[in-house]
């Protein structure tokens, strides 16, 4: 820890007279504020620790050389509690060495579609909903559909949910990618086991200022809602297609009977990939500098399979394995999701001292 805590003191030092220089832009000035501060937090909690490490070394050495009984146990006593007041201390400066990510806090768009399988990768999309919407349930988070389509067998090809609340981003962020099922399909008659795909994608809720989308970047087309919904979606374009031209990113709703309402549900889930696409490549960017992989979640990665026969799941990007798929199905995640929280704090901690080694 000395020597970590010598280097981050050292660059410390260096952004002091860097924050000085009036010729600084704005955008420099602002990231190493930003550093700065963060390095203070972690060099006055790491010298506490240190301080505390030598009182409770202390208190031991004073425990066993002392010729009284009493004085000793009492020495104990101090190292004991000492040892609880560190104990405190490394925790939250393990913390602060790999704090929350910018957008941890938010709320997200939850993105379900239907992968290799046909009906039975839209059955599959449907489960994976369940389990979400019982998930958030038992977090205390509110779940909203906000674009759903639907197959012949009552699974979904493609289904859109706003999940609100207090870092649901944090929690569910490393579900993106392929999750892979394996069951005997309803509509199969020789009992055979079949494997089939869907996608997850998991997106920040975009604010305002962080996503600037120009108009004329957009292509709107609006046309006649299909499905359920009487005979309204029949006779009146209340559905949405938005194009945003740069970057390819289309999204569609028809959920509501106002095209307005539409527009407004199709703009804030297009913002929110926008957003999660900048993400996804800032990440890529910091990966290629620190050569260090946290994981994007791309949605080409497998990152779980569900075994029915066997009632057994398998998260692939934490070796985690569990035999109790069906609890699982029923939104108990609570084991899946600690373990790839704890996995990507360890790498983004092992990324941030990398830099200051």
């Amino acid at each position: 820890m000395l020597i970590q805590l010598d280097a981050l003191q050292k660059r410390h030092d260096e952004l002091l007279p860097l924050l000085a220089d009036q010729k600084l832009d704005r955008a420099d000035r602002q990231r190493f504020q930003k550093e700065l501060n963060h390095l203070s937090m972690l060099l006055e909690k790491g010298k506490e620790c240190q301080s505390l490490e030598k009182e409770r070394a202390h208190a031991l050495e004073q425990s066993t050389e002392s010729s009284d009984s009493e004085m000793a146990e009492l020495f104990k006593m101090e190292a004991d509690d000492l040892q609880e007041q560190l104990a405190v201390s490394q925790k939250e400066l393990d913390y602060l060495l790999a704090p929350p990510s910018e957008h941890d806090d938010r709320s997200i768009y939850l993105e379900i579609r239907a992968g290799t399988g046909g009906q039975e990768a839209a059955l599959f999309a449907g489960d994976l909903l369940k389990m979400y919407t019982l998930y958030a349930l038992s977090k205390g988070w509110k779940l909203s559909i906000e674009s759903e389509s639907f197959t012949d067998l009552g699974g979904y090809k493609e289904v859109i949910a706003f999940i609100k609340g207090h870092d649901v981003y944090a929690h569910l962020k490393r579900e993106s990618g392929v999750h892979r099922v394996q069951r005997v399909p309803a509509t199969e008659t020789q009992g055979r086991v079949h494997t089939s795909t869907a996608t997850v994608a998991v997106m920040p809720e975009a604010k305002d200022v962080e996503v600037s989308i120009n108009p004329s970047d957009l292509r709107i087309d609006v046309f006649r809602a299909s499905g359920a919904g009487g005979q309204h979606v029949n006779t009146t374009d209340s559905a949405v297609r938005i194009t945003h031209i740069p970057t390819g990113v289309v999204v569609s709703c028809q959920d509501e009977r106002s095209q307005h309402k539409n527009k407004a549900k199709a703009m804030k889930v297009l913002g929110a990939r926008i957003l999660a696409a900048q993400e996804q490549k800032r990440m890529q960017e910091m990966s290629a500098q620190r050569k260090e992989q946290v994981g994007t979640g791309g949605r080409s990665e497998k990152v779980r399979t569900y075994n029915y026969p066997q009632n057994r799941v398998s998260d692939h990007q934490v070796g985690v394995t569990l035999k109790k798929l069906d609890q699982v199905m029923l939104g108990d995640m609570g084991e899946i999701v600690d373990a790839l929280r704890e996995s990507e704090h360890e790498a983004r901690k092992k990324a941030f001292l990398s830099q200051y080694s």
